[in-house]
Protein backbone atom coordinates (compact mmCIF):
# COMPACT_ATOMS: atom_id res chain seq x y z
CA UNK A 1 0.00 0.00 0.00
CA UNK A 2 2.98 2.41 -0.14
CA UNK A 3 2.27 2.67 -3.53
CA UNK A 4 -0.82 4.24 -3.09
CA UNK A 5 -1.22 7.70 -3.80
CA UNK A 6 -3.63 8.68 -1.17
CA UNK A 7 -4.78 12.16 -2.98
CA UNK A 8 -6.33 10.94 -5.77
CA UNK A 9 -7.71 7.67 -3.86
CA UNK A 10 -9.25 8.77 -1.09
CA UNK A 11 -11.67 11.77 -2.05
CA UNK A 12 -14.12 9.60 -4.82
CA UNK A 13 -13.49 6.68 -2.20
CA UNK A 14 -14.92 8.85 0.58
CA UNK A 15 -17.63 10.03 -1.95
CA UNK A 16 -18.52 6.29 -2.68
CA UNK A 17 -18.61 5.11 0.16
CA UNK A 18 -20.75 7.94 1.89
CA UNK A 19 -23.28 7.49 -0.93
CA UNK A 20 -23.33 3.39 -0.17
CA UNK A 21 -23.65 4.28 3.88
CA UNK A 22 -26.87 7.01 2.65
CA UNK A 23 -28.18 4.24 0.55
CA UNK A 24 -28.45 1.66 3.50
CA UNK A 25 -29.76 3.95 6.17
CA UNK A 26 -32.21 5.80 4.47
CA UNK A 27 -32.20 4.28 0.07
CA UNK A 28 -36.07 6.73 -0.02
CA UNK A 29 -34.05 9.90 0.33
CA UNK A 30 -30.82 8.44 -1.37
CA UNK A 31 -32.87 7.75 -4.40
CA UNK A 32 -34.65 11.34 -4.58
CA UNK A 33 -31.72 13.37 -4.19
CA UNK A 34 -30.01 11.04 -6.72
CA UNK A 35 -33.08 12.02 -9.09
CA UNK A 36 -33.15 15.64 -8.62
CA UNK A 37 -29.16 15.99 -9.55
CA UNK A 38 -29.57 13.55 -12.50
CA UNK A 39 -32.83 15.86 -13.37
CA UNK A 40 -30.41 18.83 -12.82
CA UNK A 41 -27.57 17.52 -14.81
CA UNK A 42 -30.02 16.09 -18.04
CA UNK A 43 -32.36 19.37 -18.22
CA UNK A 44 -29.33 21.63 -18.51
CA UNK A 45 -26.54 19.90 -20.08
CA UNK A 46 -28.41 17.62 -22.38
CA UNK A 47 -27.30 19.82 -25.54
CA UNK A 48 -23.90 20.01 -24.54
CA UNK A 49 -23.48 15.93 -24.36
CA UNK A 50 -25.23 15.70 -27.77
CA UNK A 51 -23.14 18.03 -29.64
CA UNK A 52 -19.95 17.65 -27.39
CA UNK A 53 -20.04 13.70 -29.04
CA UNK A 54 -21.09 14.84 -32.21
CA UNK A 55 -17.46 17.15 -32.47
CA UNK A 56 -15.65 14.71 -30.94
CA UNK A 57 -16.29 12.26 -34.08
CA UNK A 58 -15.71 15.36 -36.80
CA UNK A 59 -12.22 15.71 -34.34
CA UNK A 60 -11.34 11.51 -35.23
CA UNK A 61 -11.79 11.86 -39.03
CA UNK A 62 -9.92 15.50 -38.98
CA UNK A 63 -7.05 13.63 -37.48
CA UNK A 64 -7.46 10.41 -39.63
CA UNK A 65 -6.80 13.16 -43.03
CA UNK A 66 -4.24 15.55 -41.57
CA UNK A 67 -0.69 14.31 -41.27
CA UNK A 68 -1.06 13.38 -37.60
CA UNK A 69 -2.33 9.98 -38.87
CA UNK A 70 1.51 8.73 -39.84
CA UNK A 71 2.98 9.27 -36.00
CA UNK A 72 4.28 6.35 -34.91
CA UNK A 73 2.89 6.10 -31.17
CA UNK A 74 6.19 5.60 -28.98
CA UNK A 75 8.69 6.70 -31.83
CA UNK A 76 9.76 5.73 -35.15
CA UNK A 77 11.68 2.50 -33.76
CA UNK A 78 8.81 0.99 -31.41
CA UNK A 79 7.49 -2.58 -31.92
CA UNK A 80 3.83 -3.23 -31.62
CA UNK A 81 3.12 -4.99 -27.91
CA UNK A 82 0.46 -6.89 -29.62
CA UNK A 83 -0.32 -8.43 -33.17
CA UNK A 84 -3.60 -6.66 -34.87
CA UNK A 85 -5.85 -9.48 -33.97
CA UNK A 86 -5.17 -9.59 -30.92
CA UNK A 87 -5.37 -5.37 -30.27
CA UNK A 88 -8.73 -5.84 -31.87
CA UNK A 89 -10.34 -8.66 -29.67
CA UNK A 90 -8.99 -6.74 -26.32
CA UNK A 91 -10.35 -3.42 -28.17
CA UNK A 92 -13.59 -4.81 -28.68
CA UNK A 93 -14.51 -6.99 -25.82
CA UNK A 94 -13.11 -4.30 -22.81
CA UNK A 95 -15.27 -1.46 -24.32
CA UNK A 96 -18.34 -3.08 -25.34
CA UNK A 97 -18.85 -5.38 -21.95
CA UNK A 98 -22.21 -6.50 -21.57
CA UNK A 99 -23.50 -3.34 -23.00
CA UNK A 100 -24.61 -5.11 -26.58
CA UNK A 101 -25.82 -8.23 -24.84
CA UNK A 102 -27.83 -6.36 -22.59
CA UNK A 103 -29.19 -3.59 -24.65
CA UNK A 104 -29.25 -4.91 -28.45
CA UNK A 105 -32.29 -7.24 -28.61
CA UNK A 106 -34.50 -4.59 -25.95
CA UNK A 107 -33.44 -1.57 -26.73
CA UNK A 108 -34.92 -1.29 -30.24
CA UNK A 109 -38.33 -2.84 -28.65
CA UNK A 110 -38.65 0.73 -27.17
CA UNK A 111 -38.07 2.28 -29.85
CA UNK A 112 -40.83 0.19 -31.75
CA UNK A 113 -43.63 1.09 -29.60
CA UNK A 114 -43.06 4.31 -28.04
CA UNK A 115 -41.06 6.44 -30.96
CA UNK A 116 -40.82 10.14 -30.31
CA UNK A 117 -44.01 11.84 -31.08
CA UNK A 118 -42.73 14.71 -32.79
CA UNK A 119 -41.52 12.36 -35.93
CA UNK A 120 -44.95 11.51 -36.93
CA UNK A 121 -44.01 7.75 -36.48
CA UNK A 122 -47.13 5.40 -35.30
CA UNK A 123 -45.95 3.40 -33.26
CA UNK A 124 -45.11 -0.82 -34.19
CA UNK A 125 -44.94 -0.18 -37.63
CA UNK A 126 -42.60 -0.84 -40.79
CA UNK A 127 -41.62 2.73 -39.88
CA UNK A 128 -40.86 2.46 -36.25
CA UNK A 129 -38.97 -0.31 -37.38
CA UNK A 130 -36.84 1.50 -39.06
CA UNK A 131 -36.50 4.62 -36.75
CA UNK A 132 -35.62 1.73 -33.75
CA UNK A 133 -33.05 0.06 -36.03
CA UNK A 134 -30.93 3.63 -37.10
CA UNK A 135 -31.66 4.67 -33.48
CA UNK A 136 -29.26 1.21 -32.69
CA UNK A 137 -26.93 2.12 -35.16
CA UNK A 138 -26.69 6.00 -33.56
CA UNK A 139 -26.05 4.85 -29.85
CA UNK A 140 -24.18 1.50 -30.55
CA UNK A 141 -21.35 2.79 -33.48
CA UNK A 142 -19.39 5.40 -34.67
CA UNK A 143 -20.33 8.39 -31.66
CA UNK A 144 -19.65 6.36 -29.26
CA UNK A 145 -16.38 4.78 -29.96
CA UNK A 146 -15.11 8.60 -31.40
CA UNK A 147 -15.86 9.18 -27.71
CA UNK A 148 -13.37 6.53 -26.60
CA UNK A 149 -10.57 7.13 -29.61
CA UNK A 150 -10.32 10.67 -29.15
CA UNK A 151 -9.10 10.05 -25.33
CA UNK A 152 -7.12 6.96 -25.89
CA UNK A 153 -4.92 8.45 -28.77
CA UNK A 154 -4.35 11.54 -26.65
CA UNK A 155 -3.18 9.68 -24.13
CA UNK A 156 -1.32 7.24 -26.49
CA UNK A 157 0.52 10.02 -28.13
CA UNK A 158 1.53 11.96 -24.64
CA UNK A 159 2.45 9.07 -22.40
CA UNK A 160 4.88 7.14 -25.54
CA UNK A 161 5.96 10.20 -27.55
CA UNK A 162 5.99 13.37 -25.09
CA UNK A 163 7.23 11.30 -22.16
CA UNK A 164 4.60 12.32 -19.87
CA UNK A 165 3.12 10.51 -16.78
CA UNK A 166 0.56 8.16 -16.55
CA UNK A 167 -2.27 9.84 -15.28
CA UNK A 168 -4.94 11.47 -16.79
CA UNK A 169 -3.93 14.92 -16.50
CA UNK A 170 -1.35 13.96 -18.82
CA UNK A 171 -3.41 14.43 -21.17
CA UNK A 172 -4.19 18.06 -21.28
CA UNK A 173 -0.49 18.45 -22.09
CA UNK A 174 -0.79 19.63 -25.82
CA UNK A 175 -3.21 22.88 -24.39
CA UNK A 176 -1.92 23.55 -20.78
CA UNK A 177 2.39 22.21 -21.17
CA UNK A 178 4.12 21.54 -17.98
CA UNK A 179 0.76 23.08 -16.14
CA UNK A 180 -1.02 19.80 -16.49
CA UNK A 181 0.96 17.86 -14.04
CA UNK A 182 -0.45 20.78 -11.35
CA UNK A 183 -3.72 19.73 -12.43
CA UNK A 184 -3.16 15.72 -12.51
CA UNK A 185 -3.76 14.54 -9.10
CA UNK A 186 -7.09 16.36 -9.41
CA UNK A 187 -7.91 15.62 -12.51
CA UNK A 188 -7.16 11.43 -11.79
CA UNK A 189 -9.48 11.94 -8.66
CA UNK A 190 -12.50 13.01 -10.74
CA UNK A 191 -12.08 10.41 -12.99
CA UNK A 192 -11.71 7.77 -10.90
CA UNK A 193 -15.15 8.84 -9.33
CA UNK A 194 -16.35 9.00 -12.87
CA UNK A 195 -15.54 5.62 -13.43
CA UNK A 196 -16.69 3.91 -10.66
CA UNK A 197 -19.72 5.33 -11.02
CA UNK A 198 -19.99 3.67 -14.82
CA UNK A 199 -18.15 0.53 -14.38
CA UNK A 200 -21.14 0.09 -11.36
CA UNK A 201 -23.87 0.87 -13.89
CA UNK A 202 -22.35 -1.52 -16.38
CA UNK A 203 -21.77 -3.97 -13.92
CA UNK A 204 -25.23 -3.74 -12.68
CA UNK A 205 -26.60 -4.31 -15.80
CA UNK A 206 -24.37 -7.56 -16.03
CA UNK A 207 -25.88 -8.42 -12.48
CA UNK A 208 -30.05 -8.21 -13.90
CA UNK A 209 -29.05 -10.06 -17.12
CA UNK A 210 -27.38 -13.08 -15.44
CA UNK A 211 -30.13 -12.82 -12.55
CA UNK A 212 -32.61 -12.76 -15.36
CA UNK A 213 -31.16 -16.03 -16.89
CA UNK A 214 -31.06 -17.90 -13.70
CA UNK A 215 -34.63 -16.90 -13.04
CA UNK A 216 -35.27 -17.94 -16.42
CA UNK A 217 -33.46 -21.24 -16.82
CA UNK A 218 -33.38 -22.51 -12.83
CA UNK A 219 -36.48 -20.67 -11.85
CA UNK A 220 -34.10 -19.06 -9.16
CA UNK A 221 -35.92 -15.70 -7.70
CA UNK A 222 -34.11 -12.42 -8.67
CA UNK A 223 -34.23 -11.49 -5.05
CA UNK A 224 -31.34 -9.20 -3.41
CA UNK A 225 -29.15 -12.74 -1.96
CA UNK A 226 -29.06 -13.81 -5.85
CA UNK A 227 -27.71 -10.58 -6.83
CA UNK A 228 -25.55 -10.13 -4.22
CA UNK A 229 -23.33 -13.70 -5.16
CA UNK A 230 -23.85 -13.11 -8.71
CA UNK A 231 -22.00 -9.78 -8.21
CA UNK A 232 -19.70 -11.80 -5.88
CA UNK A 233 -18.77 -14.02 -8.30
CA UNK A 234 -18.27 -11.28 -11.12
CA UNK A 235 -16.12 -9.70 -8.67
CA UNK A 236 -13.55 -12.25 -8.18
CA UNK A 237 -13.16 -13.49 -11.33
CA UNK A 238 -11.83 -10.00 -12.87
CA UNK A 239 -9.83 -9.15 -9.46
CA UNK A 240 -8.24 -12.53 -10.51
CA UNK A 241 -7.36 -12.09 -14.16
CA UNK A 242 -6.27 -8.47 -13.35
CA UNK A 243 -3.95 -9.30 -10.97
CA UNK A 244 -2.25 -11.73 -13.61
CA UNK A 245 -1.77 -8.27 -15.88
CA UNK A 246 -2.10 -7.15 -19.39
CA UNK A 247 -0.44 -10.11 -21.44
CA UNK A 248 -2.13 -12.65 -19.65
CA UNK A 249 -5.51 -12.40 -17.74
CA UNK A 250 -7.06 -9.74 -20.07
CA UNK A 251 -5.39 -11.47 -23.65
CA UNK A 252 -7.10 -14.79 -23.03
CA UNK A 253 -10.24 -13.60 -21.60
CA UNK A 254 -10.43 -11.10 -24.88
CA UNK A 255 -9.28 -13.91 -27.42
CA UNK A 256 -11.98 -16.73 -25.62
CA UNK A 257 -14.55 -13.54 -25.92
CA UNK A 258 -14.57 -12.46 -29.13
CA UNK A 259 -14.47 -15.73 -30.56
CA UNK A 260 -17.81 -16.58 -28.52
CA UNK A 261 -19.01 -13.34 -29.88
CA UNK A 262 -18.89 -14.16 -33.64
CA UNK A 263 -20.05 -17.72 -33.49
CA UNK A 264 -22.96 -16.72 -31.50
CA UNK A 265 -23.50 -13.49 -33.72
CA UNK A 266 -23.30 -16.49 -36.66
CA UNK A 267 -25.57 -18.64 -34.79
CA UNK A 268 -28.67 -16.32 -35.24
CA UNK A 269 -27.97 -15.33 -38.09
CA UNK A 270 -28.30 -18.86 -39.50
CA UNK A 271 -30.86 -19.71 -37.79
CA UNK A 272 -32.91 -16.10 -37.33
CA UNK A 273 -35.17 -14.20 -39.67
CA UNK A 274 -31.92 -14.00 -42.11
CA UNK A 275 -34.08 -12.12 -44.60
CA UNK A 276 -35.97 -10.15 -42.53
CA UNK A 277 -32.71 -8.64 -40.14
CA UNK A 278 -30.66 -8.24 -43.59
CA UNK A 279 -33.88 -5.96 -44.84
CA UNK A 280 -34.55 -4.21 -41.25
CA UNK A 281 -30.70 -3.63 -41.69
CA UNK A 282 -30.20 -1.95 -44.82
CA UNK A 283 -33.38 0.07 -43.80
CA UNK A 284 -31.69 1.00 -40.97
CA UNK A 285 -28.74 2.05 -42.25
CA UNK A 286 -29.87 4.25 -44.82
CA UNK A 287 -31.98 6.21 -42.43
CA UNK A 288 -28.99 6.67 -39.61
CA UNK A 289 -27.20 8.28 -42.40
CA UNK A 290 -29.99 10.67 -43.78
CA UNK A 291 -30.78 11.84 -40.43
CA UNK A 292 -27.18 11.31 -38.67
CA UNK A 293 -26.54 15.29 -38.43
CA UNK A 294 -30.00 15.85 -36.92
CA UNK A 295 -30.21 13.43 -34.45
CA UNK A 296 -26.84 14.04 -33.17
CA UNK A 297 -27.45 17.67 -32.28
CA UNK A 298 -29.78 17.74 -29.51
CA UNK A 299 -33.61 18.63 -29.82
CA UNK A 300 -32.97 19.72 -33.32
CA UNK A 301 -35.71 16.70 -34.60
CA UNK A 302 -36.69 14.73 -31.52
CA UNK A 303 -38.11 17.28 -29.68
CA UNK A 304 -39.04 14.92 -26.69
CA UNK A 305 -36.22 15.99 -23.87
CA UNK A 306 -37.20 13.28 -21.81
CA UNK A 307 -36.93 10.66 -24.95
CA UNK A 308 -33.87 12.49 -25.44
CA UNK A 309 -32.21 12.43 -21.71
CA UNK A 310 -33.37 8.95 -21.46
CA UNK A 311 -31.97 6.96 -24.32
CA UNK A 312 -29.53 9.33 -26.16
CA UNK A 313 -27.87 11.59 -23.38
CA UNK A 314 -27.73 8.51 -21.46
CA UNK A 315 -25.72 6.49 -23.81
CA UNK A 316 -23.60 9.17 -23.80
CA UNK A 317 -23.06 9.68 -20.30
CA UNK A 318 -22.45 6.42 -19.84
CA UNK A 319 -19.72 5.98 -22.22
CA UNK A 320 -18.29 9.38 -20.71
CA UNK A 321 -18.25 7.63 -17.55
CA UNK A 322 -15.79 5.30 -18.72
CA UNK A 323 -13.82 7.01 -20.92
CA UNK A 324 -10.90 8.75 -18.58
CA UNK A 325 -9.92 5.55 -17.52
CA UNK A 326 -10.80 4.03 -20.50
CA UNK A 327 -8.09 5.86 -22.87
CA UNK A 328 -5.29 5.07 -19.87
CA UNK A 329 -5.78 1.40 -20.77
CA UNK A 330 -6.61 1.62 -24.74
CA UNK A 331 -3.87 4.11 -25.38
CA UNK A 332 -1.17 1.53 -23.56
CA UNK A 333 -2.25 -1.06 -26.25
CA UNK A 334 -1.46 1.04 -29.17
CA UNK A 335 2.37 0.88 -28.63
CA UNK A 336 4.36 0.43 -31.69
CA UNK A 337 1.37 1.51 -34.45
CA UNK A 338 0.04 4.70 -35.98
CA UNK A 339 -2.31 7.10 -35.45
CA UNK A 340 -4.18 6.24 -38.66
CA UNK A 341 -3.61 2.42 -36.93
CA UNK A 342 -5.52 3.49 -33.89
CA UNK A 343 -8.24 5.06 -35.52
CA UNK A 344 -8.98 1.86 -37.12
CA UNK A 345 -9.02 -0.60 -34.82
CA UNK A 346 -10.57 1.87 -31.80
CA UNK A 347 -13.07 3.24 -34.19
CA UNK A 348 -13.62 2.01 -37.54
CA UNK A 349 -13.77 -1.80 -36.73
CA UNK A 350 -15.59 -1.78 -33.55
CA UNK A 351 -18.08 0.14 -34.94
CA UNK A 352 -18.38 -2.07 -38.22
CA UNK A 353 -18.49 -4.59 -35.89
CA UNK A 354 -21.27 -2.82 -33.95
CA UNK A 355 -23.46 -2.37 -37.15
CA UNK A 356 -23.60 -6.21 -37.96
CA UNK A 357 -24.13 -7.31 -33.81
CA UNK A 358 -27.81 -4.92 -34.28
CA UNK A 359 -28.51 -6.04 -37.43
CA UNK A 360 -28.24 -9.72 -35.98
CA UNK A 361 -29.47 -8.85 -32.80
CA UNK A 362 -31.96 -5.57 -33.01
CA UNK A 363 -33.37 -7.41 -36.57
CA UNK A 364 -34.37 -10.52 -34.56
CA UNK A 365 -36.02 -8.89 -32.18
CA UNK A 366 -37.62 -6.52 -34.13
CA UNK A 367 -39.38 -9.15 -36.54
CA UNK A 368 -40.24 -11.40 -33.88
CA UNK A 369 -42.26 -8.93 -32.07
CA UNK A 370 -43.68 -7.61 -35.01
CA UNK A 371 -44.61 -10.82 -36.54
CA UNK A 372 -46.25 -12.84 -33.46
CA UNK A 373 -49.73 -12.59 -32.71
CA UNK A 374 -49.35 -9.66 -30.16
CA UNK A 375 -46.17 -8.43 -29.09
CA UNK A 376 -44.84 -11.21 -27.27
CA UNK A 377 -41.20 -9.98 -26.80
CA UNK A 378 -42.37 -6.40 -25.82
CA UNK A 379 -44.39 -7.91 -22.85
CA UNK A 380 -41.06 -9.53 -21.80
CA UNK A 381 -39.70 -6.12 -21.88
CA UNK A 382 -42.21 -4.49 -20.40
CA UNK A 383 -42.95 -7.11 -17.13
CA UNK A 384 -40.34 -8.88 -17.07
CA UNK A 385 -37.26 -6.38 -17.80
CA UNK A 386 -34.73 -6.00 -20.12
CA UNK A 387 -32.87 -8.54 -18.83
CA UNK A 388 -35.59 -11.25 -19.84
CA UNK A 389 -35.45 -10.85 -23.65
CA UNK A 390 -32.84 -12.37 -24.81
CA UNK A 391 -34.08 -15.40 -23.22
CA UNK A 392 -37.50 -14.90 -24.69
CA UNK A 393 -35.98 -14.47 -28.14
CA UNK A 394 -34.43 -18.43 -27.95
CA UNK A 395 -37.94 -20.05 -27.59
CA UNK A 396 -38.36 -19.06 -31.17
CA UNK A 397 -34.67 -20.59 -32.48
CA UNK A 398 -33.41 -24.28 -32.25
CA UNK A 399 -31.03 -25.16 -29.47
CA UNK A 400 -32.98 -23.08 -27.17
CA UNK A 401 -32.06 -24.17 -23.43
CA UNK A 402 -28.08 -24.50 -24.59
CA UNK A 403 -27.90 -21.29 -26.63
CA UNK A 404 -29.49 -19.56 -23.20
CA UNK A 405 -26.86 -21.55 -20.62
CA UNK A 406 -24.35 -20.23 -23.17
CA UNK A 407 -25.48 -16.36 -23.30
CA UNK A 408 -25.51 -16.48 -19.84
CA UNK A 409 -21.76 -17.91 -19.89
CA UNK A 410 -21.18 -14.58 -22.47
CA UNK A 411 -22.83 -12.21 -20.28
CA UNK A 412 -20.25 -13.43 -17.57
CA UNK A 413 -17.43 -13.77 -19.03
CA UNK A 414 -17.94 -10.39 -21.38
CA UNK A 415 -18.39 -7.91 -18.41
CA UNK A 416 -15.11 -9.72 -16.38
CA UNK A 417 -13.20 -9.06 -19.07
CA UNK A 418 -14.43 -4.86 -19.35
CA UNK A 419 -14.11 -4.83 -15.61
CA UNK A 420 -10.29 -6.43 -15.80
CA UNK A 421 -8.83 -3.59 -17.90
CA UNK A 422 -10.56 -0.62 -16.13
CA UNK A 423 -10.08 -2.51 -12.78
CA UNK A 424 -6.24 -2.48 -13.85
CA UNK A 425 -6.21 0.87 -14.86
CA UNK A 426 -8.16 2.55 -12.10
CA UNK A 427 -5.57 1.09 -9.98
CA UNK A 428 -2.63 2.21 -11.92
CA UNK A 429 -3.40 6.08 -11.57
CA UNK A 430 -4.24 5.53 -7.92
CA UNK A 431 -0.65 4.11 -7.50
CA UNK A 432 3.03 5.78 -7.95
CA UNK A 433 5.57 4.15 -9.93
CA UNK A 434 3.89 3.27 -13.12
CA UNK A 435 5.89 3.93 -16.19
CA UNK A 436 6.41 1.41 -19.93
CA UNK A 437 9.09 -0.78 -18.19
CA UNK A 438 6.65 -1.11 -14.95
CA UNK A 439 3.02 -1.09 -16.25
CA UNK A 440 1.48 -2.80 -13.17
CA UNK A 441 -0.09 -1.88 -9.99
CA UNK A 442 0.60 -3.61 -6.81
CA UNK A 443 -2.43 -6.37 -6.41
CA UNK A 444 -4.11 -4.70 -3.08
CA UNK A 445 -5.23 -1.85 -4.74
CA UNK A 446 -6.54 -3.89 -7.47
CA UNK A 447 -8.61 -5.54 -5.04
CA UNK A 448 -9.77 -2.40 -2.94
CA UNK A 449 -11.00 -1.06 -6.20
CA UNK A 450 -12.63 -4.27 -7.36
CA UNK A 451 -14.92 -4.58 -3.88
CA UNK A 452 -15.80 -1.04 -4.10
CA UNK A 453 -17.33 -1.65 -7.19
CA UNK A 454 -19.03 -4.63 -6.81
CA UNK A 455 -20.79 -2.82 -3.46
CA UNK A 456 -21.88 0.20 -5.56
CA UNK A 457 -23.12 -2.15 -7.90
CA UNK A 458 -25.19 -4.14 -6.17
CA UNK A 459 -26.56 -0.95 -3.93
CA UNK A 460 -27.65 0.29 -7.34
CA UNK A 461 -29.67 -2.70 -8.77
CA UNK A 462 -31.22 -3.85 -5.45
CA UNK A 463 -32.53 -0.46 -4.27
CA UNK A 464 -32.75 1.47 -7.90
CA UNK A 465 -32.95 -1.08 -10.24
CA UNK A 466 -32.59 -0.03 -13.93
CA UNK A 467 -33.23 4.01 -13.03
CA UNK A 468 -30.16 3.73 -10.66
CA UNK A 469 -28.10 2.23 -13.53
CA UNK A 470 -29.10 4.90 -15.48
CA UNK A 471 -28.92 7.76 -13.16
CA UNK A 472 -25.21 6.53 -11.58
CA UNK A 473 -24.39 6.94 -16.09
CA UNK A 474 -24.94 10.49 -16.04
CA UNK A 475 -23.77 11.63 -12.64
CA UNK A 476 -20.32 9.33 -13.69
CA UNK A 477 -20.38 11.20 -16.84
CA UNK A 478 -21.01 14.46 -16.55
CA UNK A 479 -17.60 15.91 -14.95
CA UNK A 480 -15.62 13.55 -17.81
CA UNK A 481 -17.91 15.49 -20.08
CA UNK A 482 -15.35 18.35 -19.53
CA UNK A 483 -12.25 16.61 -19.36
CA UNK A 484 -12.74 15.44 -22.82
CA UNK A 485 -13.96 18.71 -24.26
CA UNK A 486 -10.76 19.87 -22.58
CA UNK A 487 -8.89 16.82 -24.36
CA UNK A 488 -10.72 18.05 -27.61
CA UNK A 489 -9.28 21.05 -28.03
CA UNK A 490 -5.58 20.31 -27.42
CA UNK A 491 -6.48 17.38 -29.85
CA UNK A 492 -7.12 20.57 -32.37
CA UNK A 493 -3.64 22.12 -31.20
CA UNK A 494 -2.28 18.76 -32.28
CA UNK A 495 -3.05 18.81 -35.69
CA UNK A 496 -2.34 22.10 -36.25
CA UNK A 497 0.65 22.70 -34.81
CA UNK A 498 2.25 19.11 -35.24
CA UNK A 499 5.82 19.77 -34.92
CA UNK A 500 5.86 21.91 -32.04
CA UNK A 501 5.42 18.54 -30.12
CA UNK A 502 6.48 15.58 -31.95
Amino acid sequence: MSQMRWFVFLPPFLILLTGCIYSFVDADSFLAQMKFLNQWILERFGWLYSVSTFVFLLICIAVYASPLAKVKIGGKMAQPLLTRWRWFSITLTTTVATGILFWASAEPLSHLHHPPASLGIEANTPEAAQFAMSTMFMHWTFTPYAVYTLAGLMFAITYYNLKQPFSIGAMLFPLLGKRANSFGKVVDAICLYSLAAGMAASLGAGILMIGGGLESLFGVEKDPLLLALVTLAIVACFIISAASGLMKGIRILASWNIRIFIAFCIFLFVFGPTTSMLKLGSEGLLEYGSHFVQRSLYNLEIKETTWLNDWTVFYWANWLAWTPITALFLGRLAYGYTVRDYIHFNLLFPSLFGCIWMTVFSGTAIHLDMAANGTPLYDTYSQQGAENVMYAIFEYLPLAALMSIIYLLISFLSYVTAADSNTSAMSGISASGISPESPEPAFPIKLIWGIIIGVIAWVMVTFAGIDGIRMSSNLGGFPALFLVIVVAIGMVRLIFRKEDFL
